[in-house]
């Protein structure tokens, strides 16, 4: 069966038909209420498990953030905070995320957190929503040029900071390396280049 969006099932609930979801364990409460995240809405879709289904084992291994595949049939929402919730009658683990080897948390990390684990920020709710603010803003900015016969492009960056070695492959210099200015004690001016400084 082939996998149906969070956001579409969102956006256009169809009751009483079977789906597929995949994505991100946000939180599993109870052993009974998986809050599901795909990346492509801003909010979750509640997956209701009958654990007495699932092998007891098997749920454990759905932590925080695990990733998981769920098959089961759309209905309507007895809880509040959702219209729609999935009834699970199949779930596959695409892959576990251990608390020891992954120290993502189920609660809002810190900036300075998040700034020495720089791999968990897509995971978070802050920067999903910081990410598709800049993505509209940069649609919006780029469809405006677009739609005005302007062209968007890519010129050539010229700097005097050596990025990834690239200072050794080529030299860049205003200089006449033929005759090259000199200072009174007969270094050369760099004074006089267009960076105004000793290449680094």
């Amino acid at each position: 069966m082939k996998r149906t969006e969070i956001a579409e099932i969102l956006r256009q609930p169809q009751v009483g038909t079977t789906v597929k979801v995949s994505g991100w364990v946000r939180s599993f409460r109870s052993n009974r209420f998986i809050a599901l995240y795909d990346g492509s809405s801003f909010n979750t879709l509640q997956v209701v498990v009958d654990f007495e289904k699932f092998d007891e084992a098997f749920l454990k291994k759905i932590q925080f953030h695990a990733c998981i595949s769920v098959t089961g049939q759309l209905v309507e929402s007895q809880g509040a905070g959702q219209s729609v919730e999935l009834t699970a009658e199949g779930i596959e683990l695409l892959g576990e995320c251990s608390p020891e080897e992954y120290h993502l948390q189920p609660k809002n990390m810190t900036m300075e957190y998040l700034r020495e684990k720089a791999h968990f920020r897509m995971r978070t709710q802050t920067f999903s929503a910081v990410f598709r603010i800049r993505h509209a803003v940069a649609y919006a900015v780029h469809k405006y040029f677009n739609d005005r016969g302007y062209y968007y492009m890519h010129t050539p960056i010229v700097t005097g900071s050596d990025a990834e070695g690239a200072g050794e492959m080529f030299q860049v210099t205003t200089l006449d390396l033929e005759n090259l200015p000199r200072t009174e004690s007969g270094e050369i001016d760099f004074k006089e280049d267009f960076f105004g400084k000793v290449p680094t």
